[in-house]
């Protein structure tokens, strides 16, 4: 069944061609398994060249760019369906609503934000889609240690292992997200026992 993928990635255009080739190779691998895309809206760095892929690939692609951003990132202005929002803060809410899952690519703090929100939500049981990180190079190995470690100091609970997967290949990746259960809501009960 056609989902649609949230895929947040770098709008830098100071990155090495490798991300971009990541991306390329994403949004291609999304429409040829007959999904489709919502984006950051941007058609620079790696979100253009993810939503080029998937259209080029016969997918469907929807962008999400607030105004303030719409010359600075240059809107994709050929996206199947062009949502411009008042500010950041709805953008991320309009991506939430139209998204299945997310796929976080390789990206600076901005895509950090879009990773913590998501994954936050998932942990406290605010929604149950999969979420998923593709980090061939180890990018986000860093991150990874700094929250064993907040595990390990009891600022976060094992939950925060169970809401998220980490990949190093495309097919990897969309394996997961084509193959991850939904988890169960969880009761009331539970989620006060989830909050620090």
């Amino acid at each position: 069944m056609p989902v649609f993928i949230c895929v947040y990635c770098a709008s830098s255009q100071r990155i090495d061609q490798r991300y971009l080739d990541l991306a390329t190779q994403t949004g291609t691998e999304i429409a040829r398994r007959g999904h489709h895309l919502v984006s950051g809206g941007a058609k620079i760095s790696c979100m253009g060249a993810v939503a080029r892929a998937v259209r080029a690939a016969g997918g469907r692609t929807v962008g999400v760019i607030p105004e303030v951003l719409r010359d600075v990132e240059i809107a994709d202005e050929d996206s199947d369906e062009l949502i411009i929002t008042a500010d950041m803060r709805e953008r991320k809410g309009v991506m939430d609503a139209r998204s299945d899952a997310f796929l976080v690519l390789p990206g600076g703090i901005g895509t950090l934000e879009e990773l913590f929100e998501i994954w936050t939500a998932r942990v406290l049981g605010l929604h149950a889609r999969p979420l998923v990180v593709l980090d061939p190079w180890g990018l986000y190995r860093p991150l990874r240690e700094l929250i064993e470690g907040m595990y390990d100091q009891g600022f976060t609970r094992p939950h925060v292992f169970d809401a998220i997967s980490w990949t190093t290949s495309v097919a990897e990746a969309l394996d997961h997200i084509e193959s991850r259960p939904q988890a169960v809501s969880p009761s009331t009960e539970e989620l006060a026992e989830r909050v620090d």
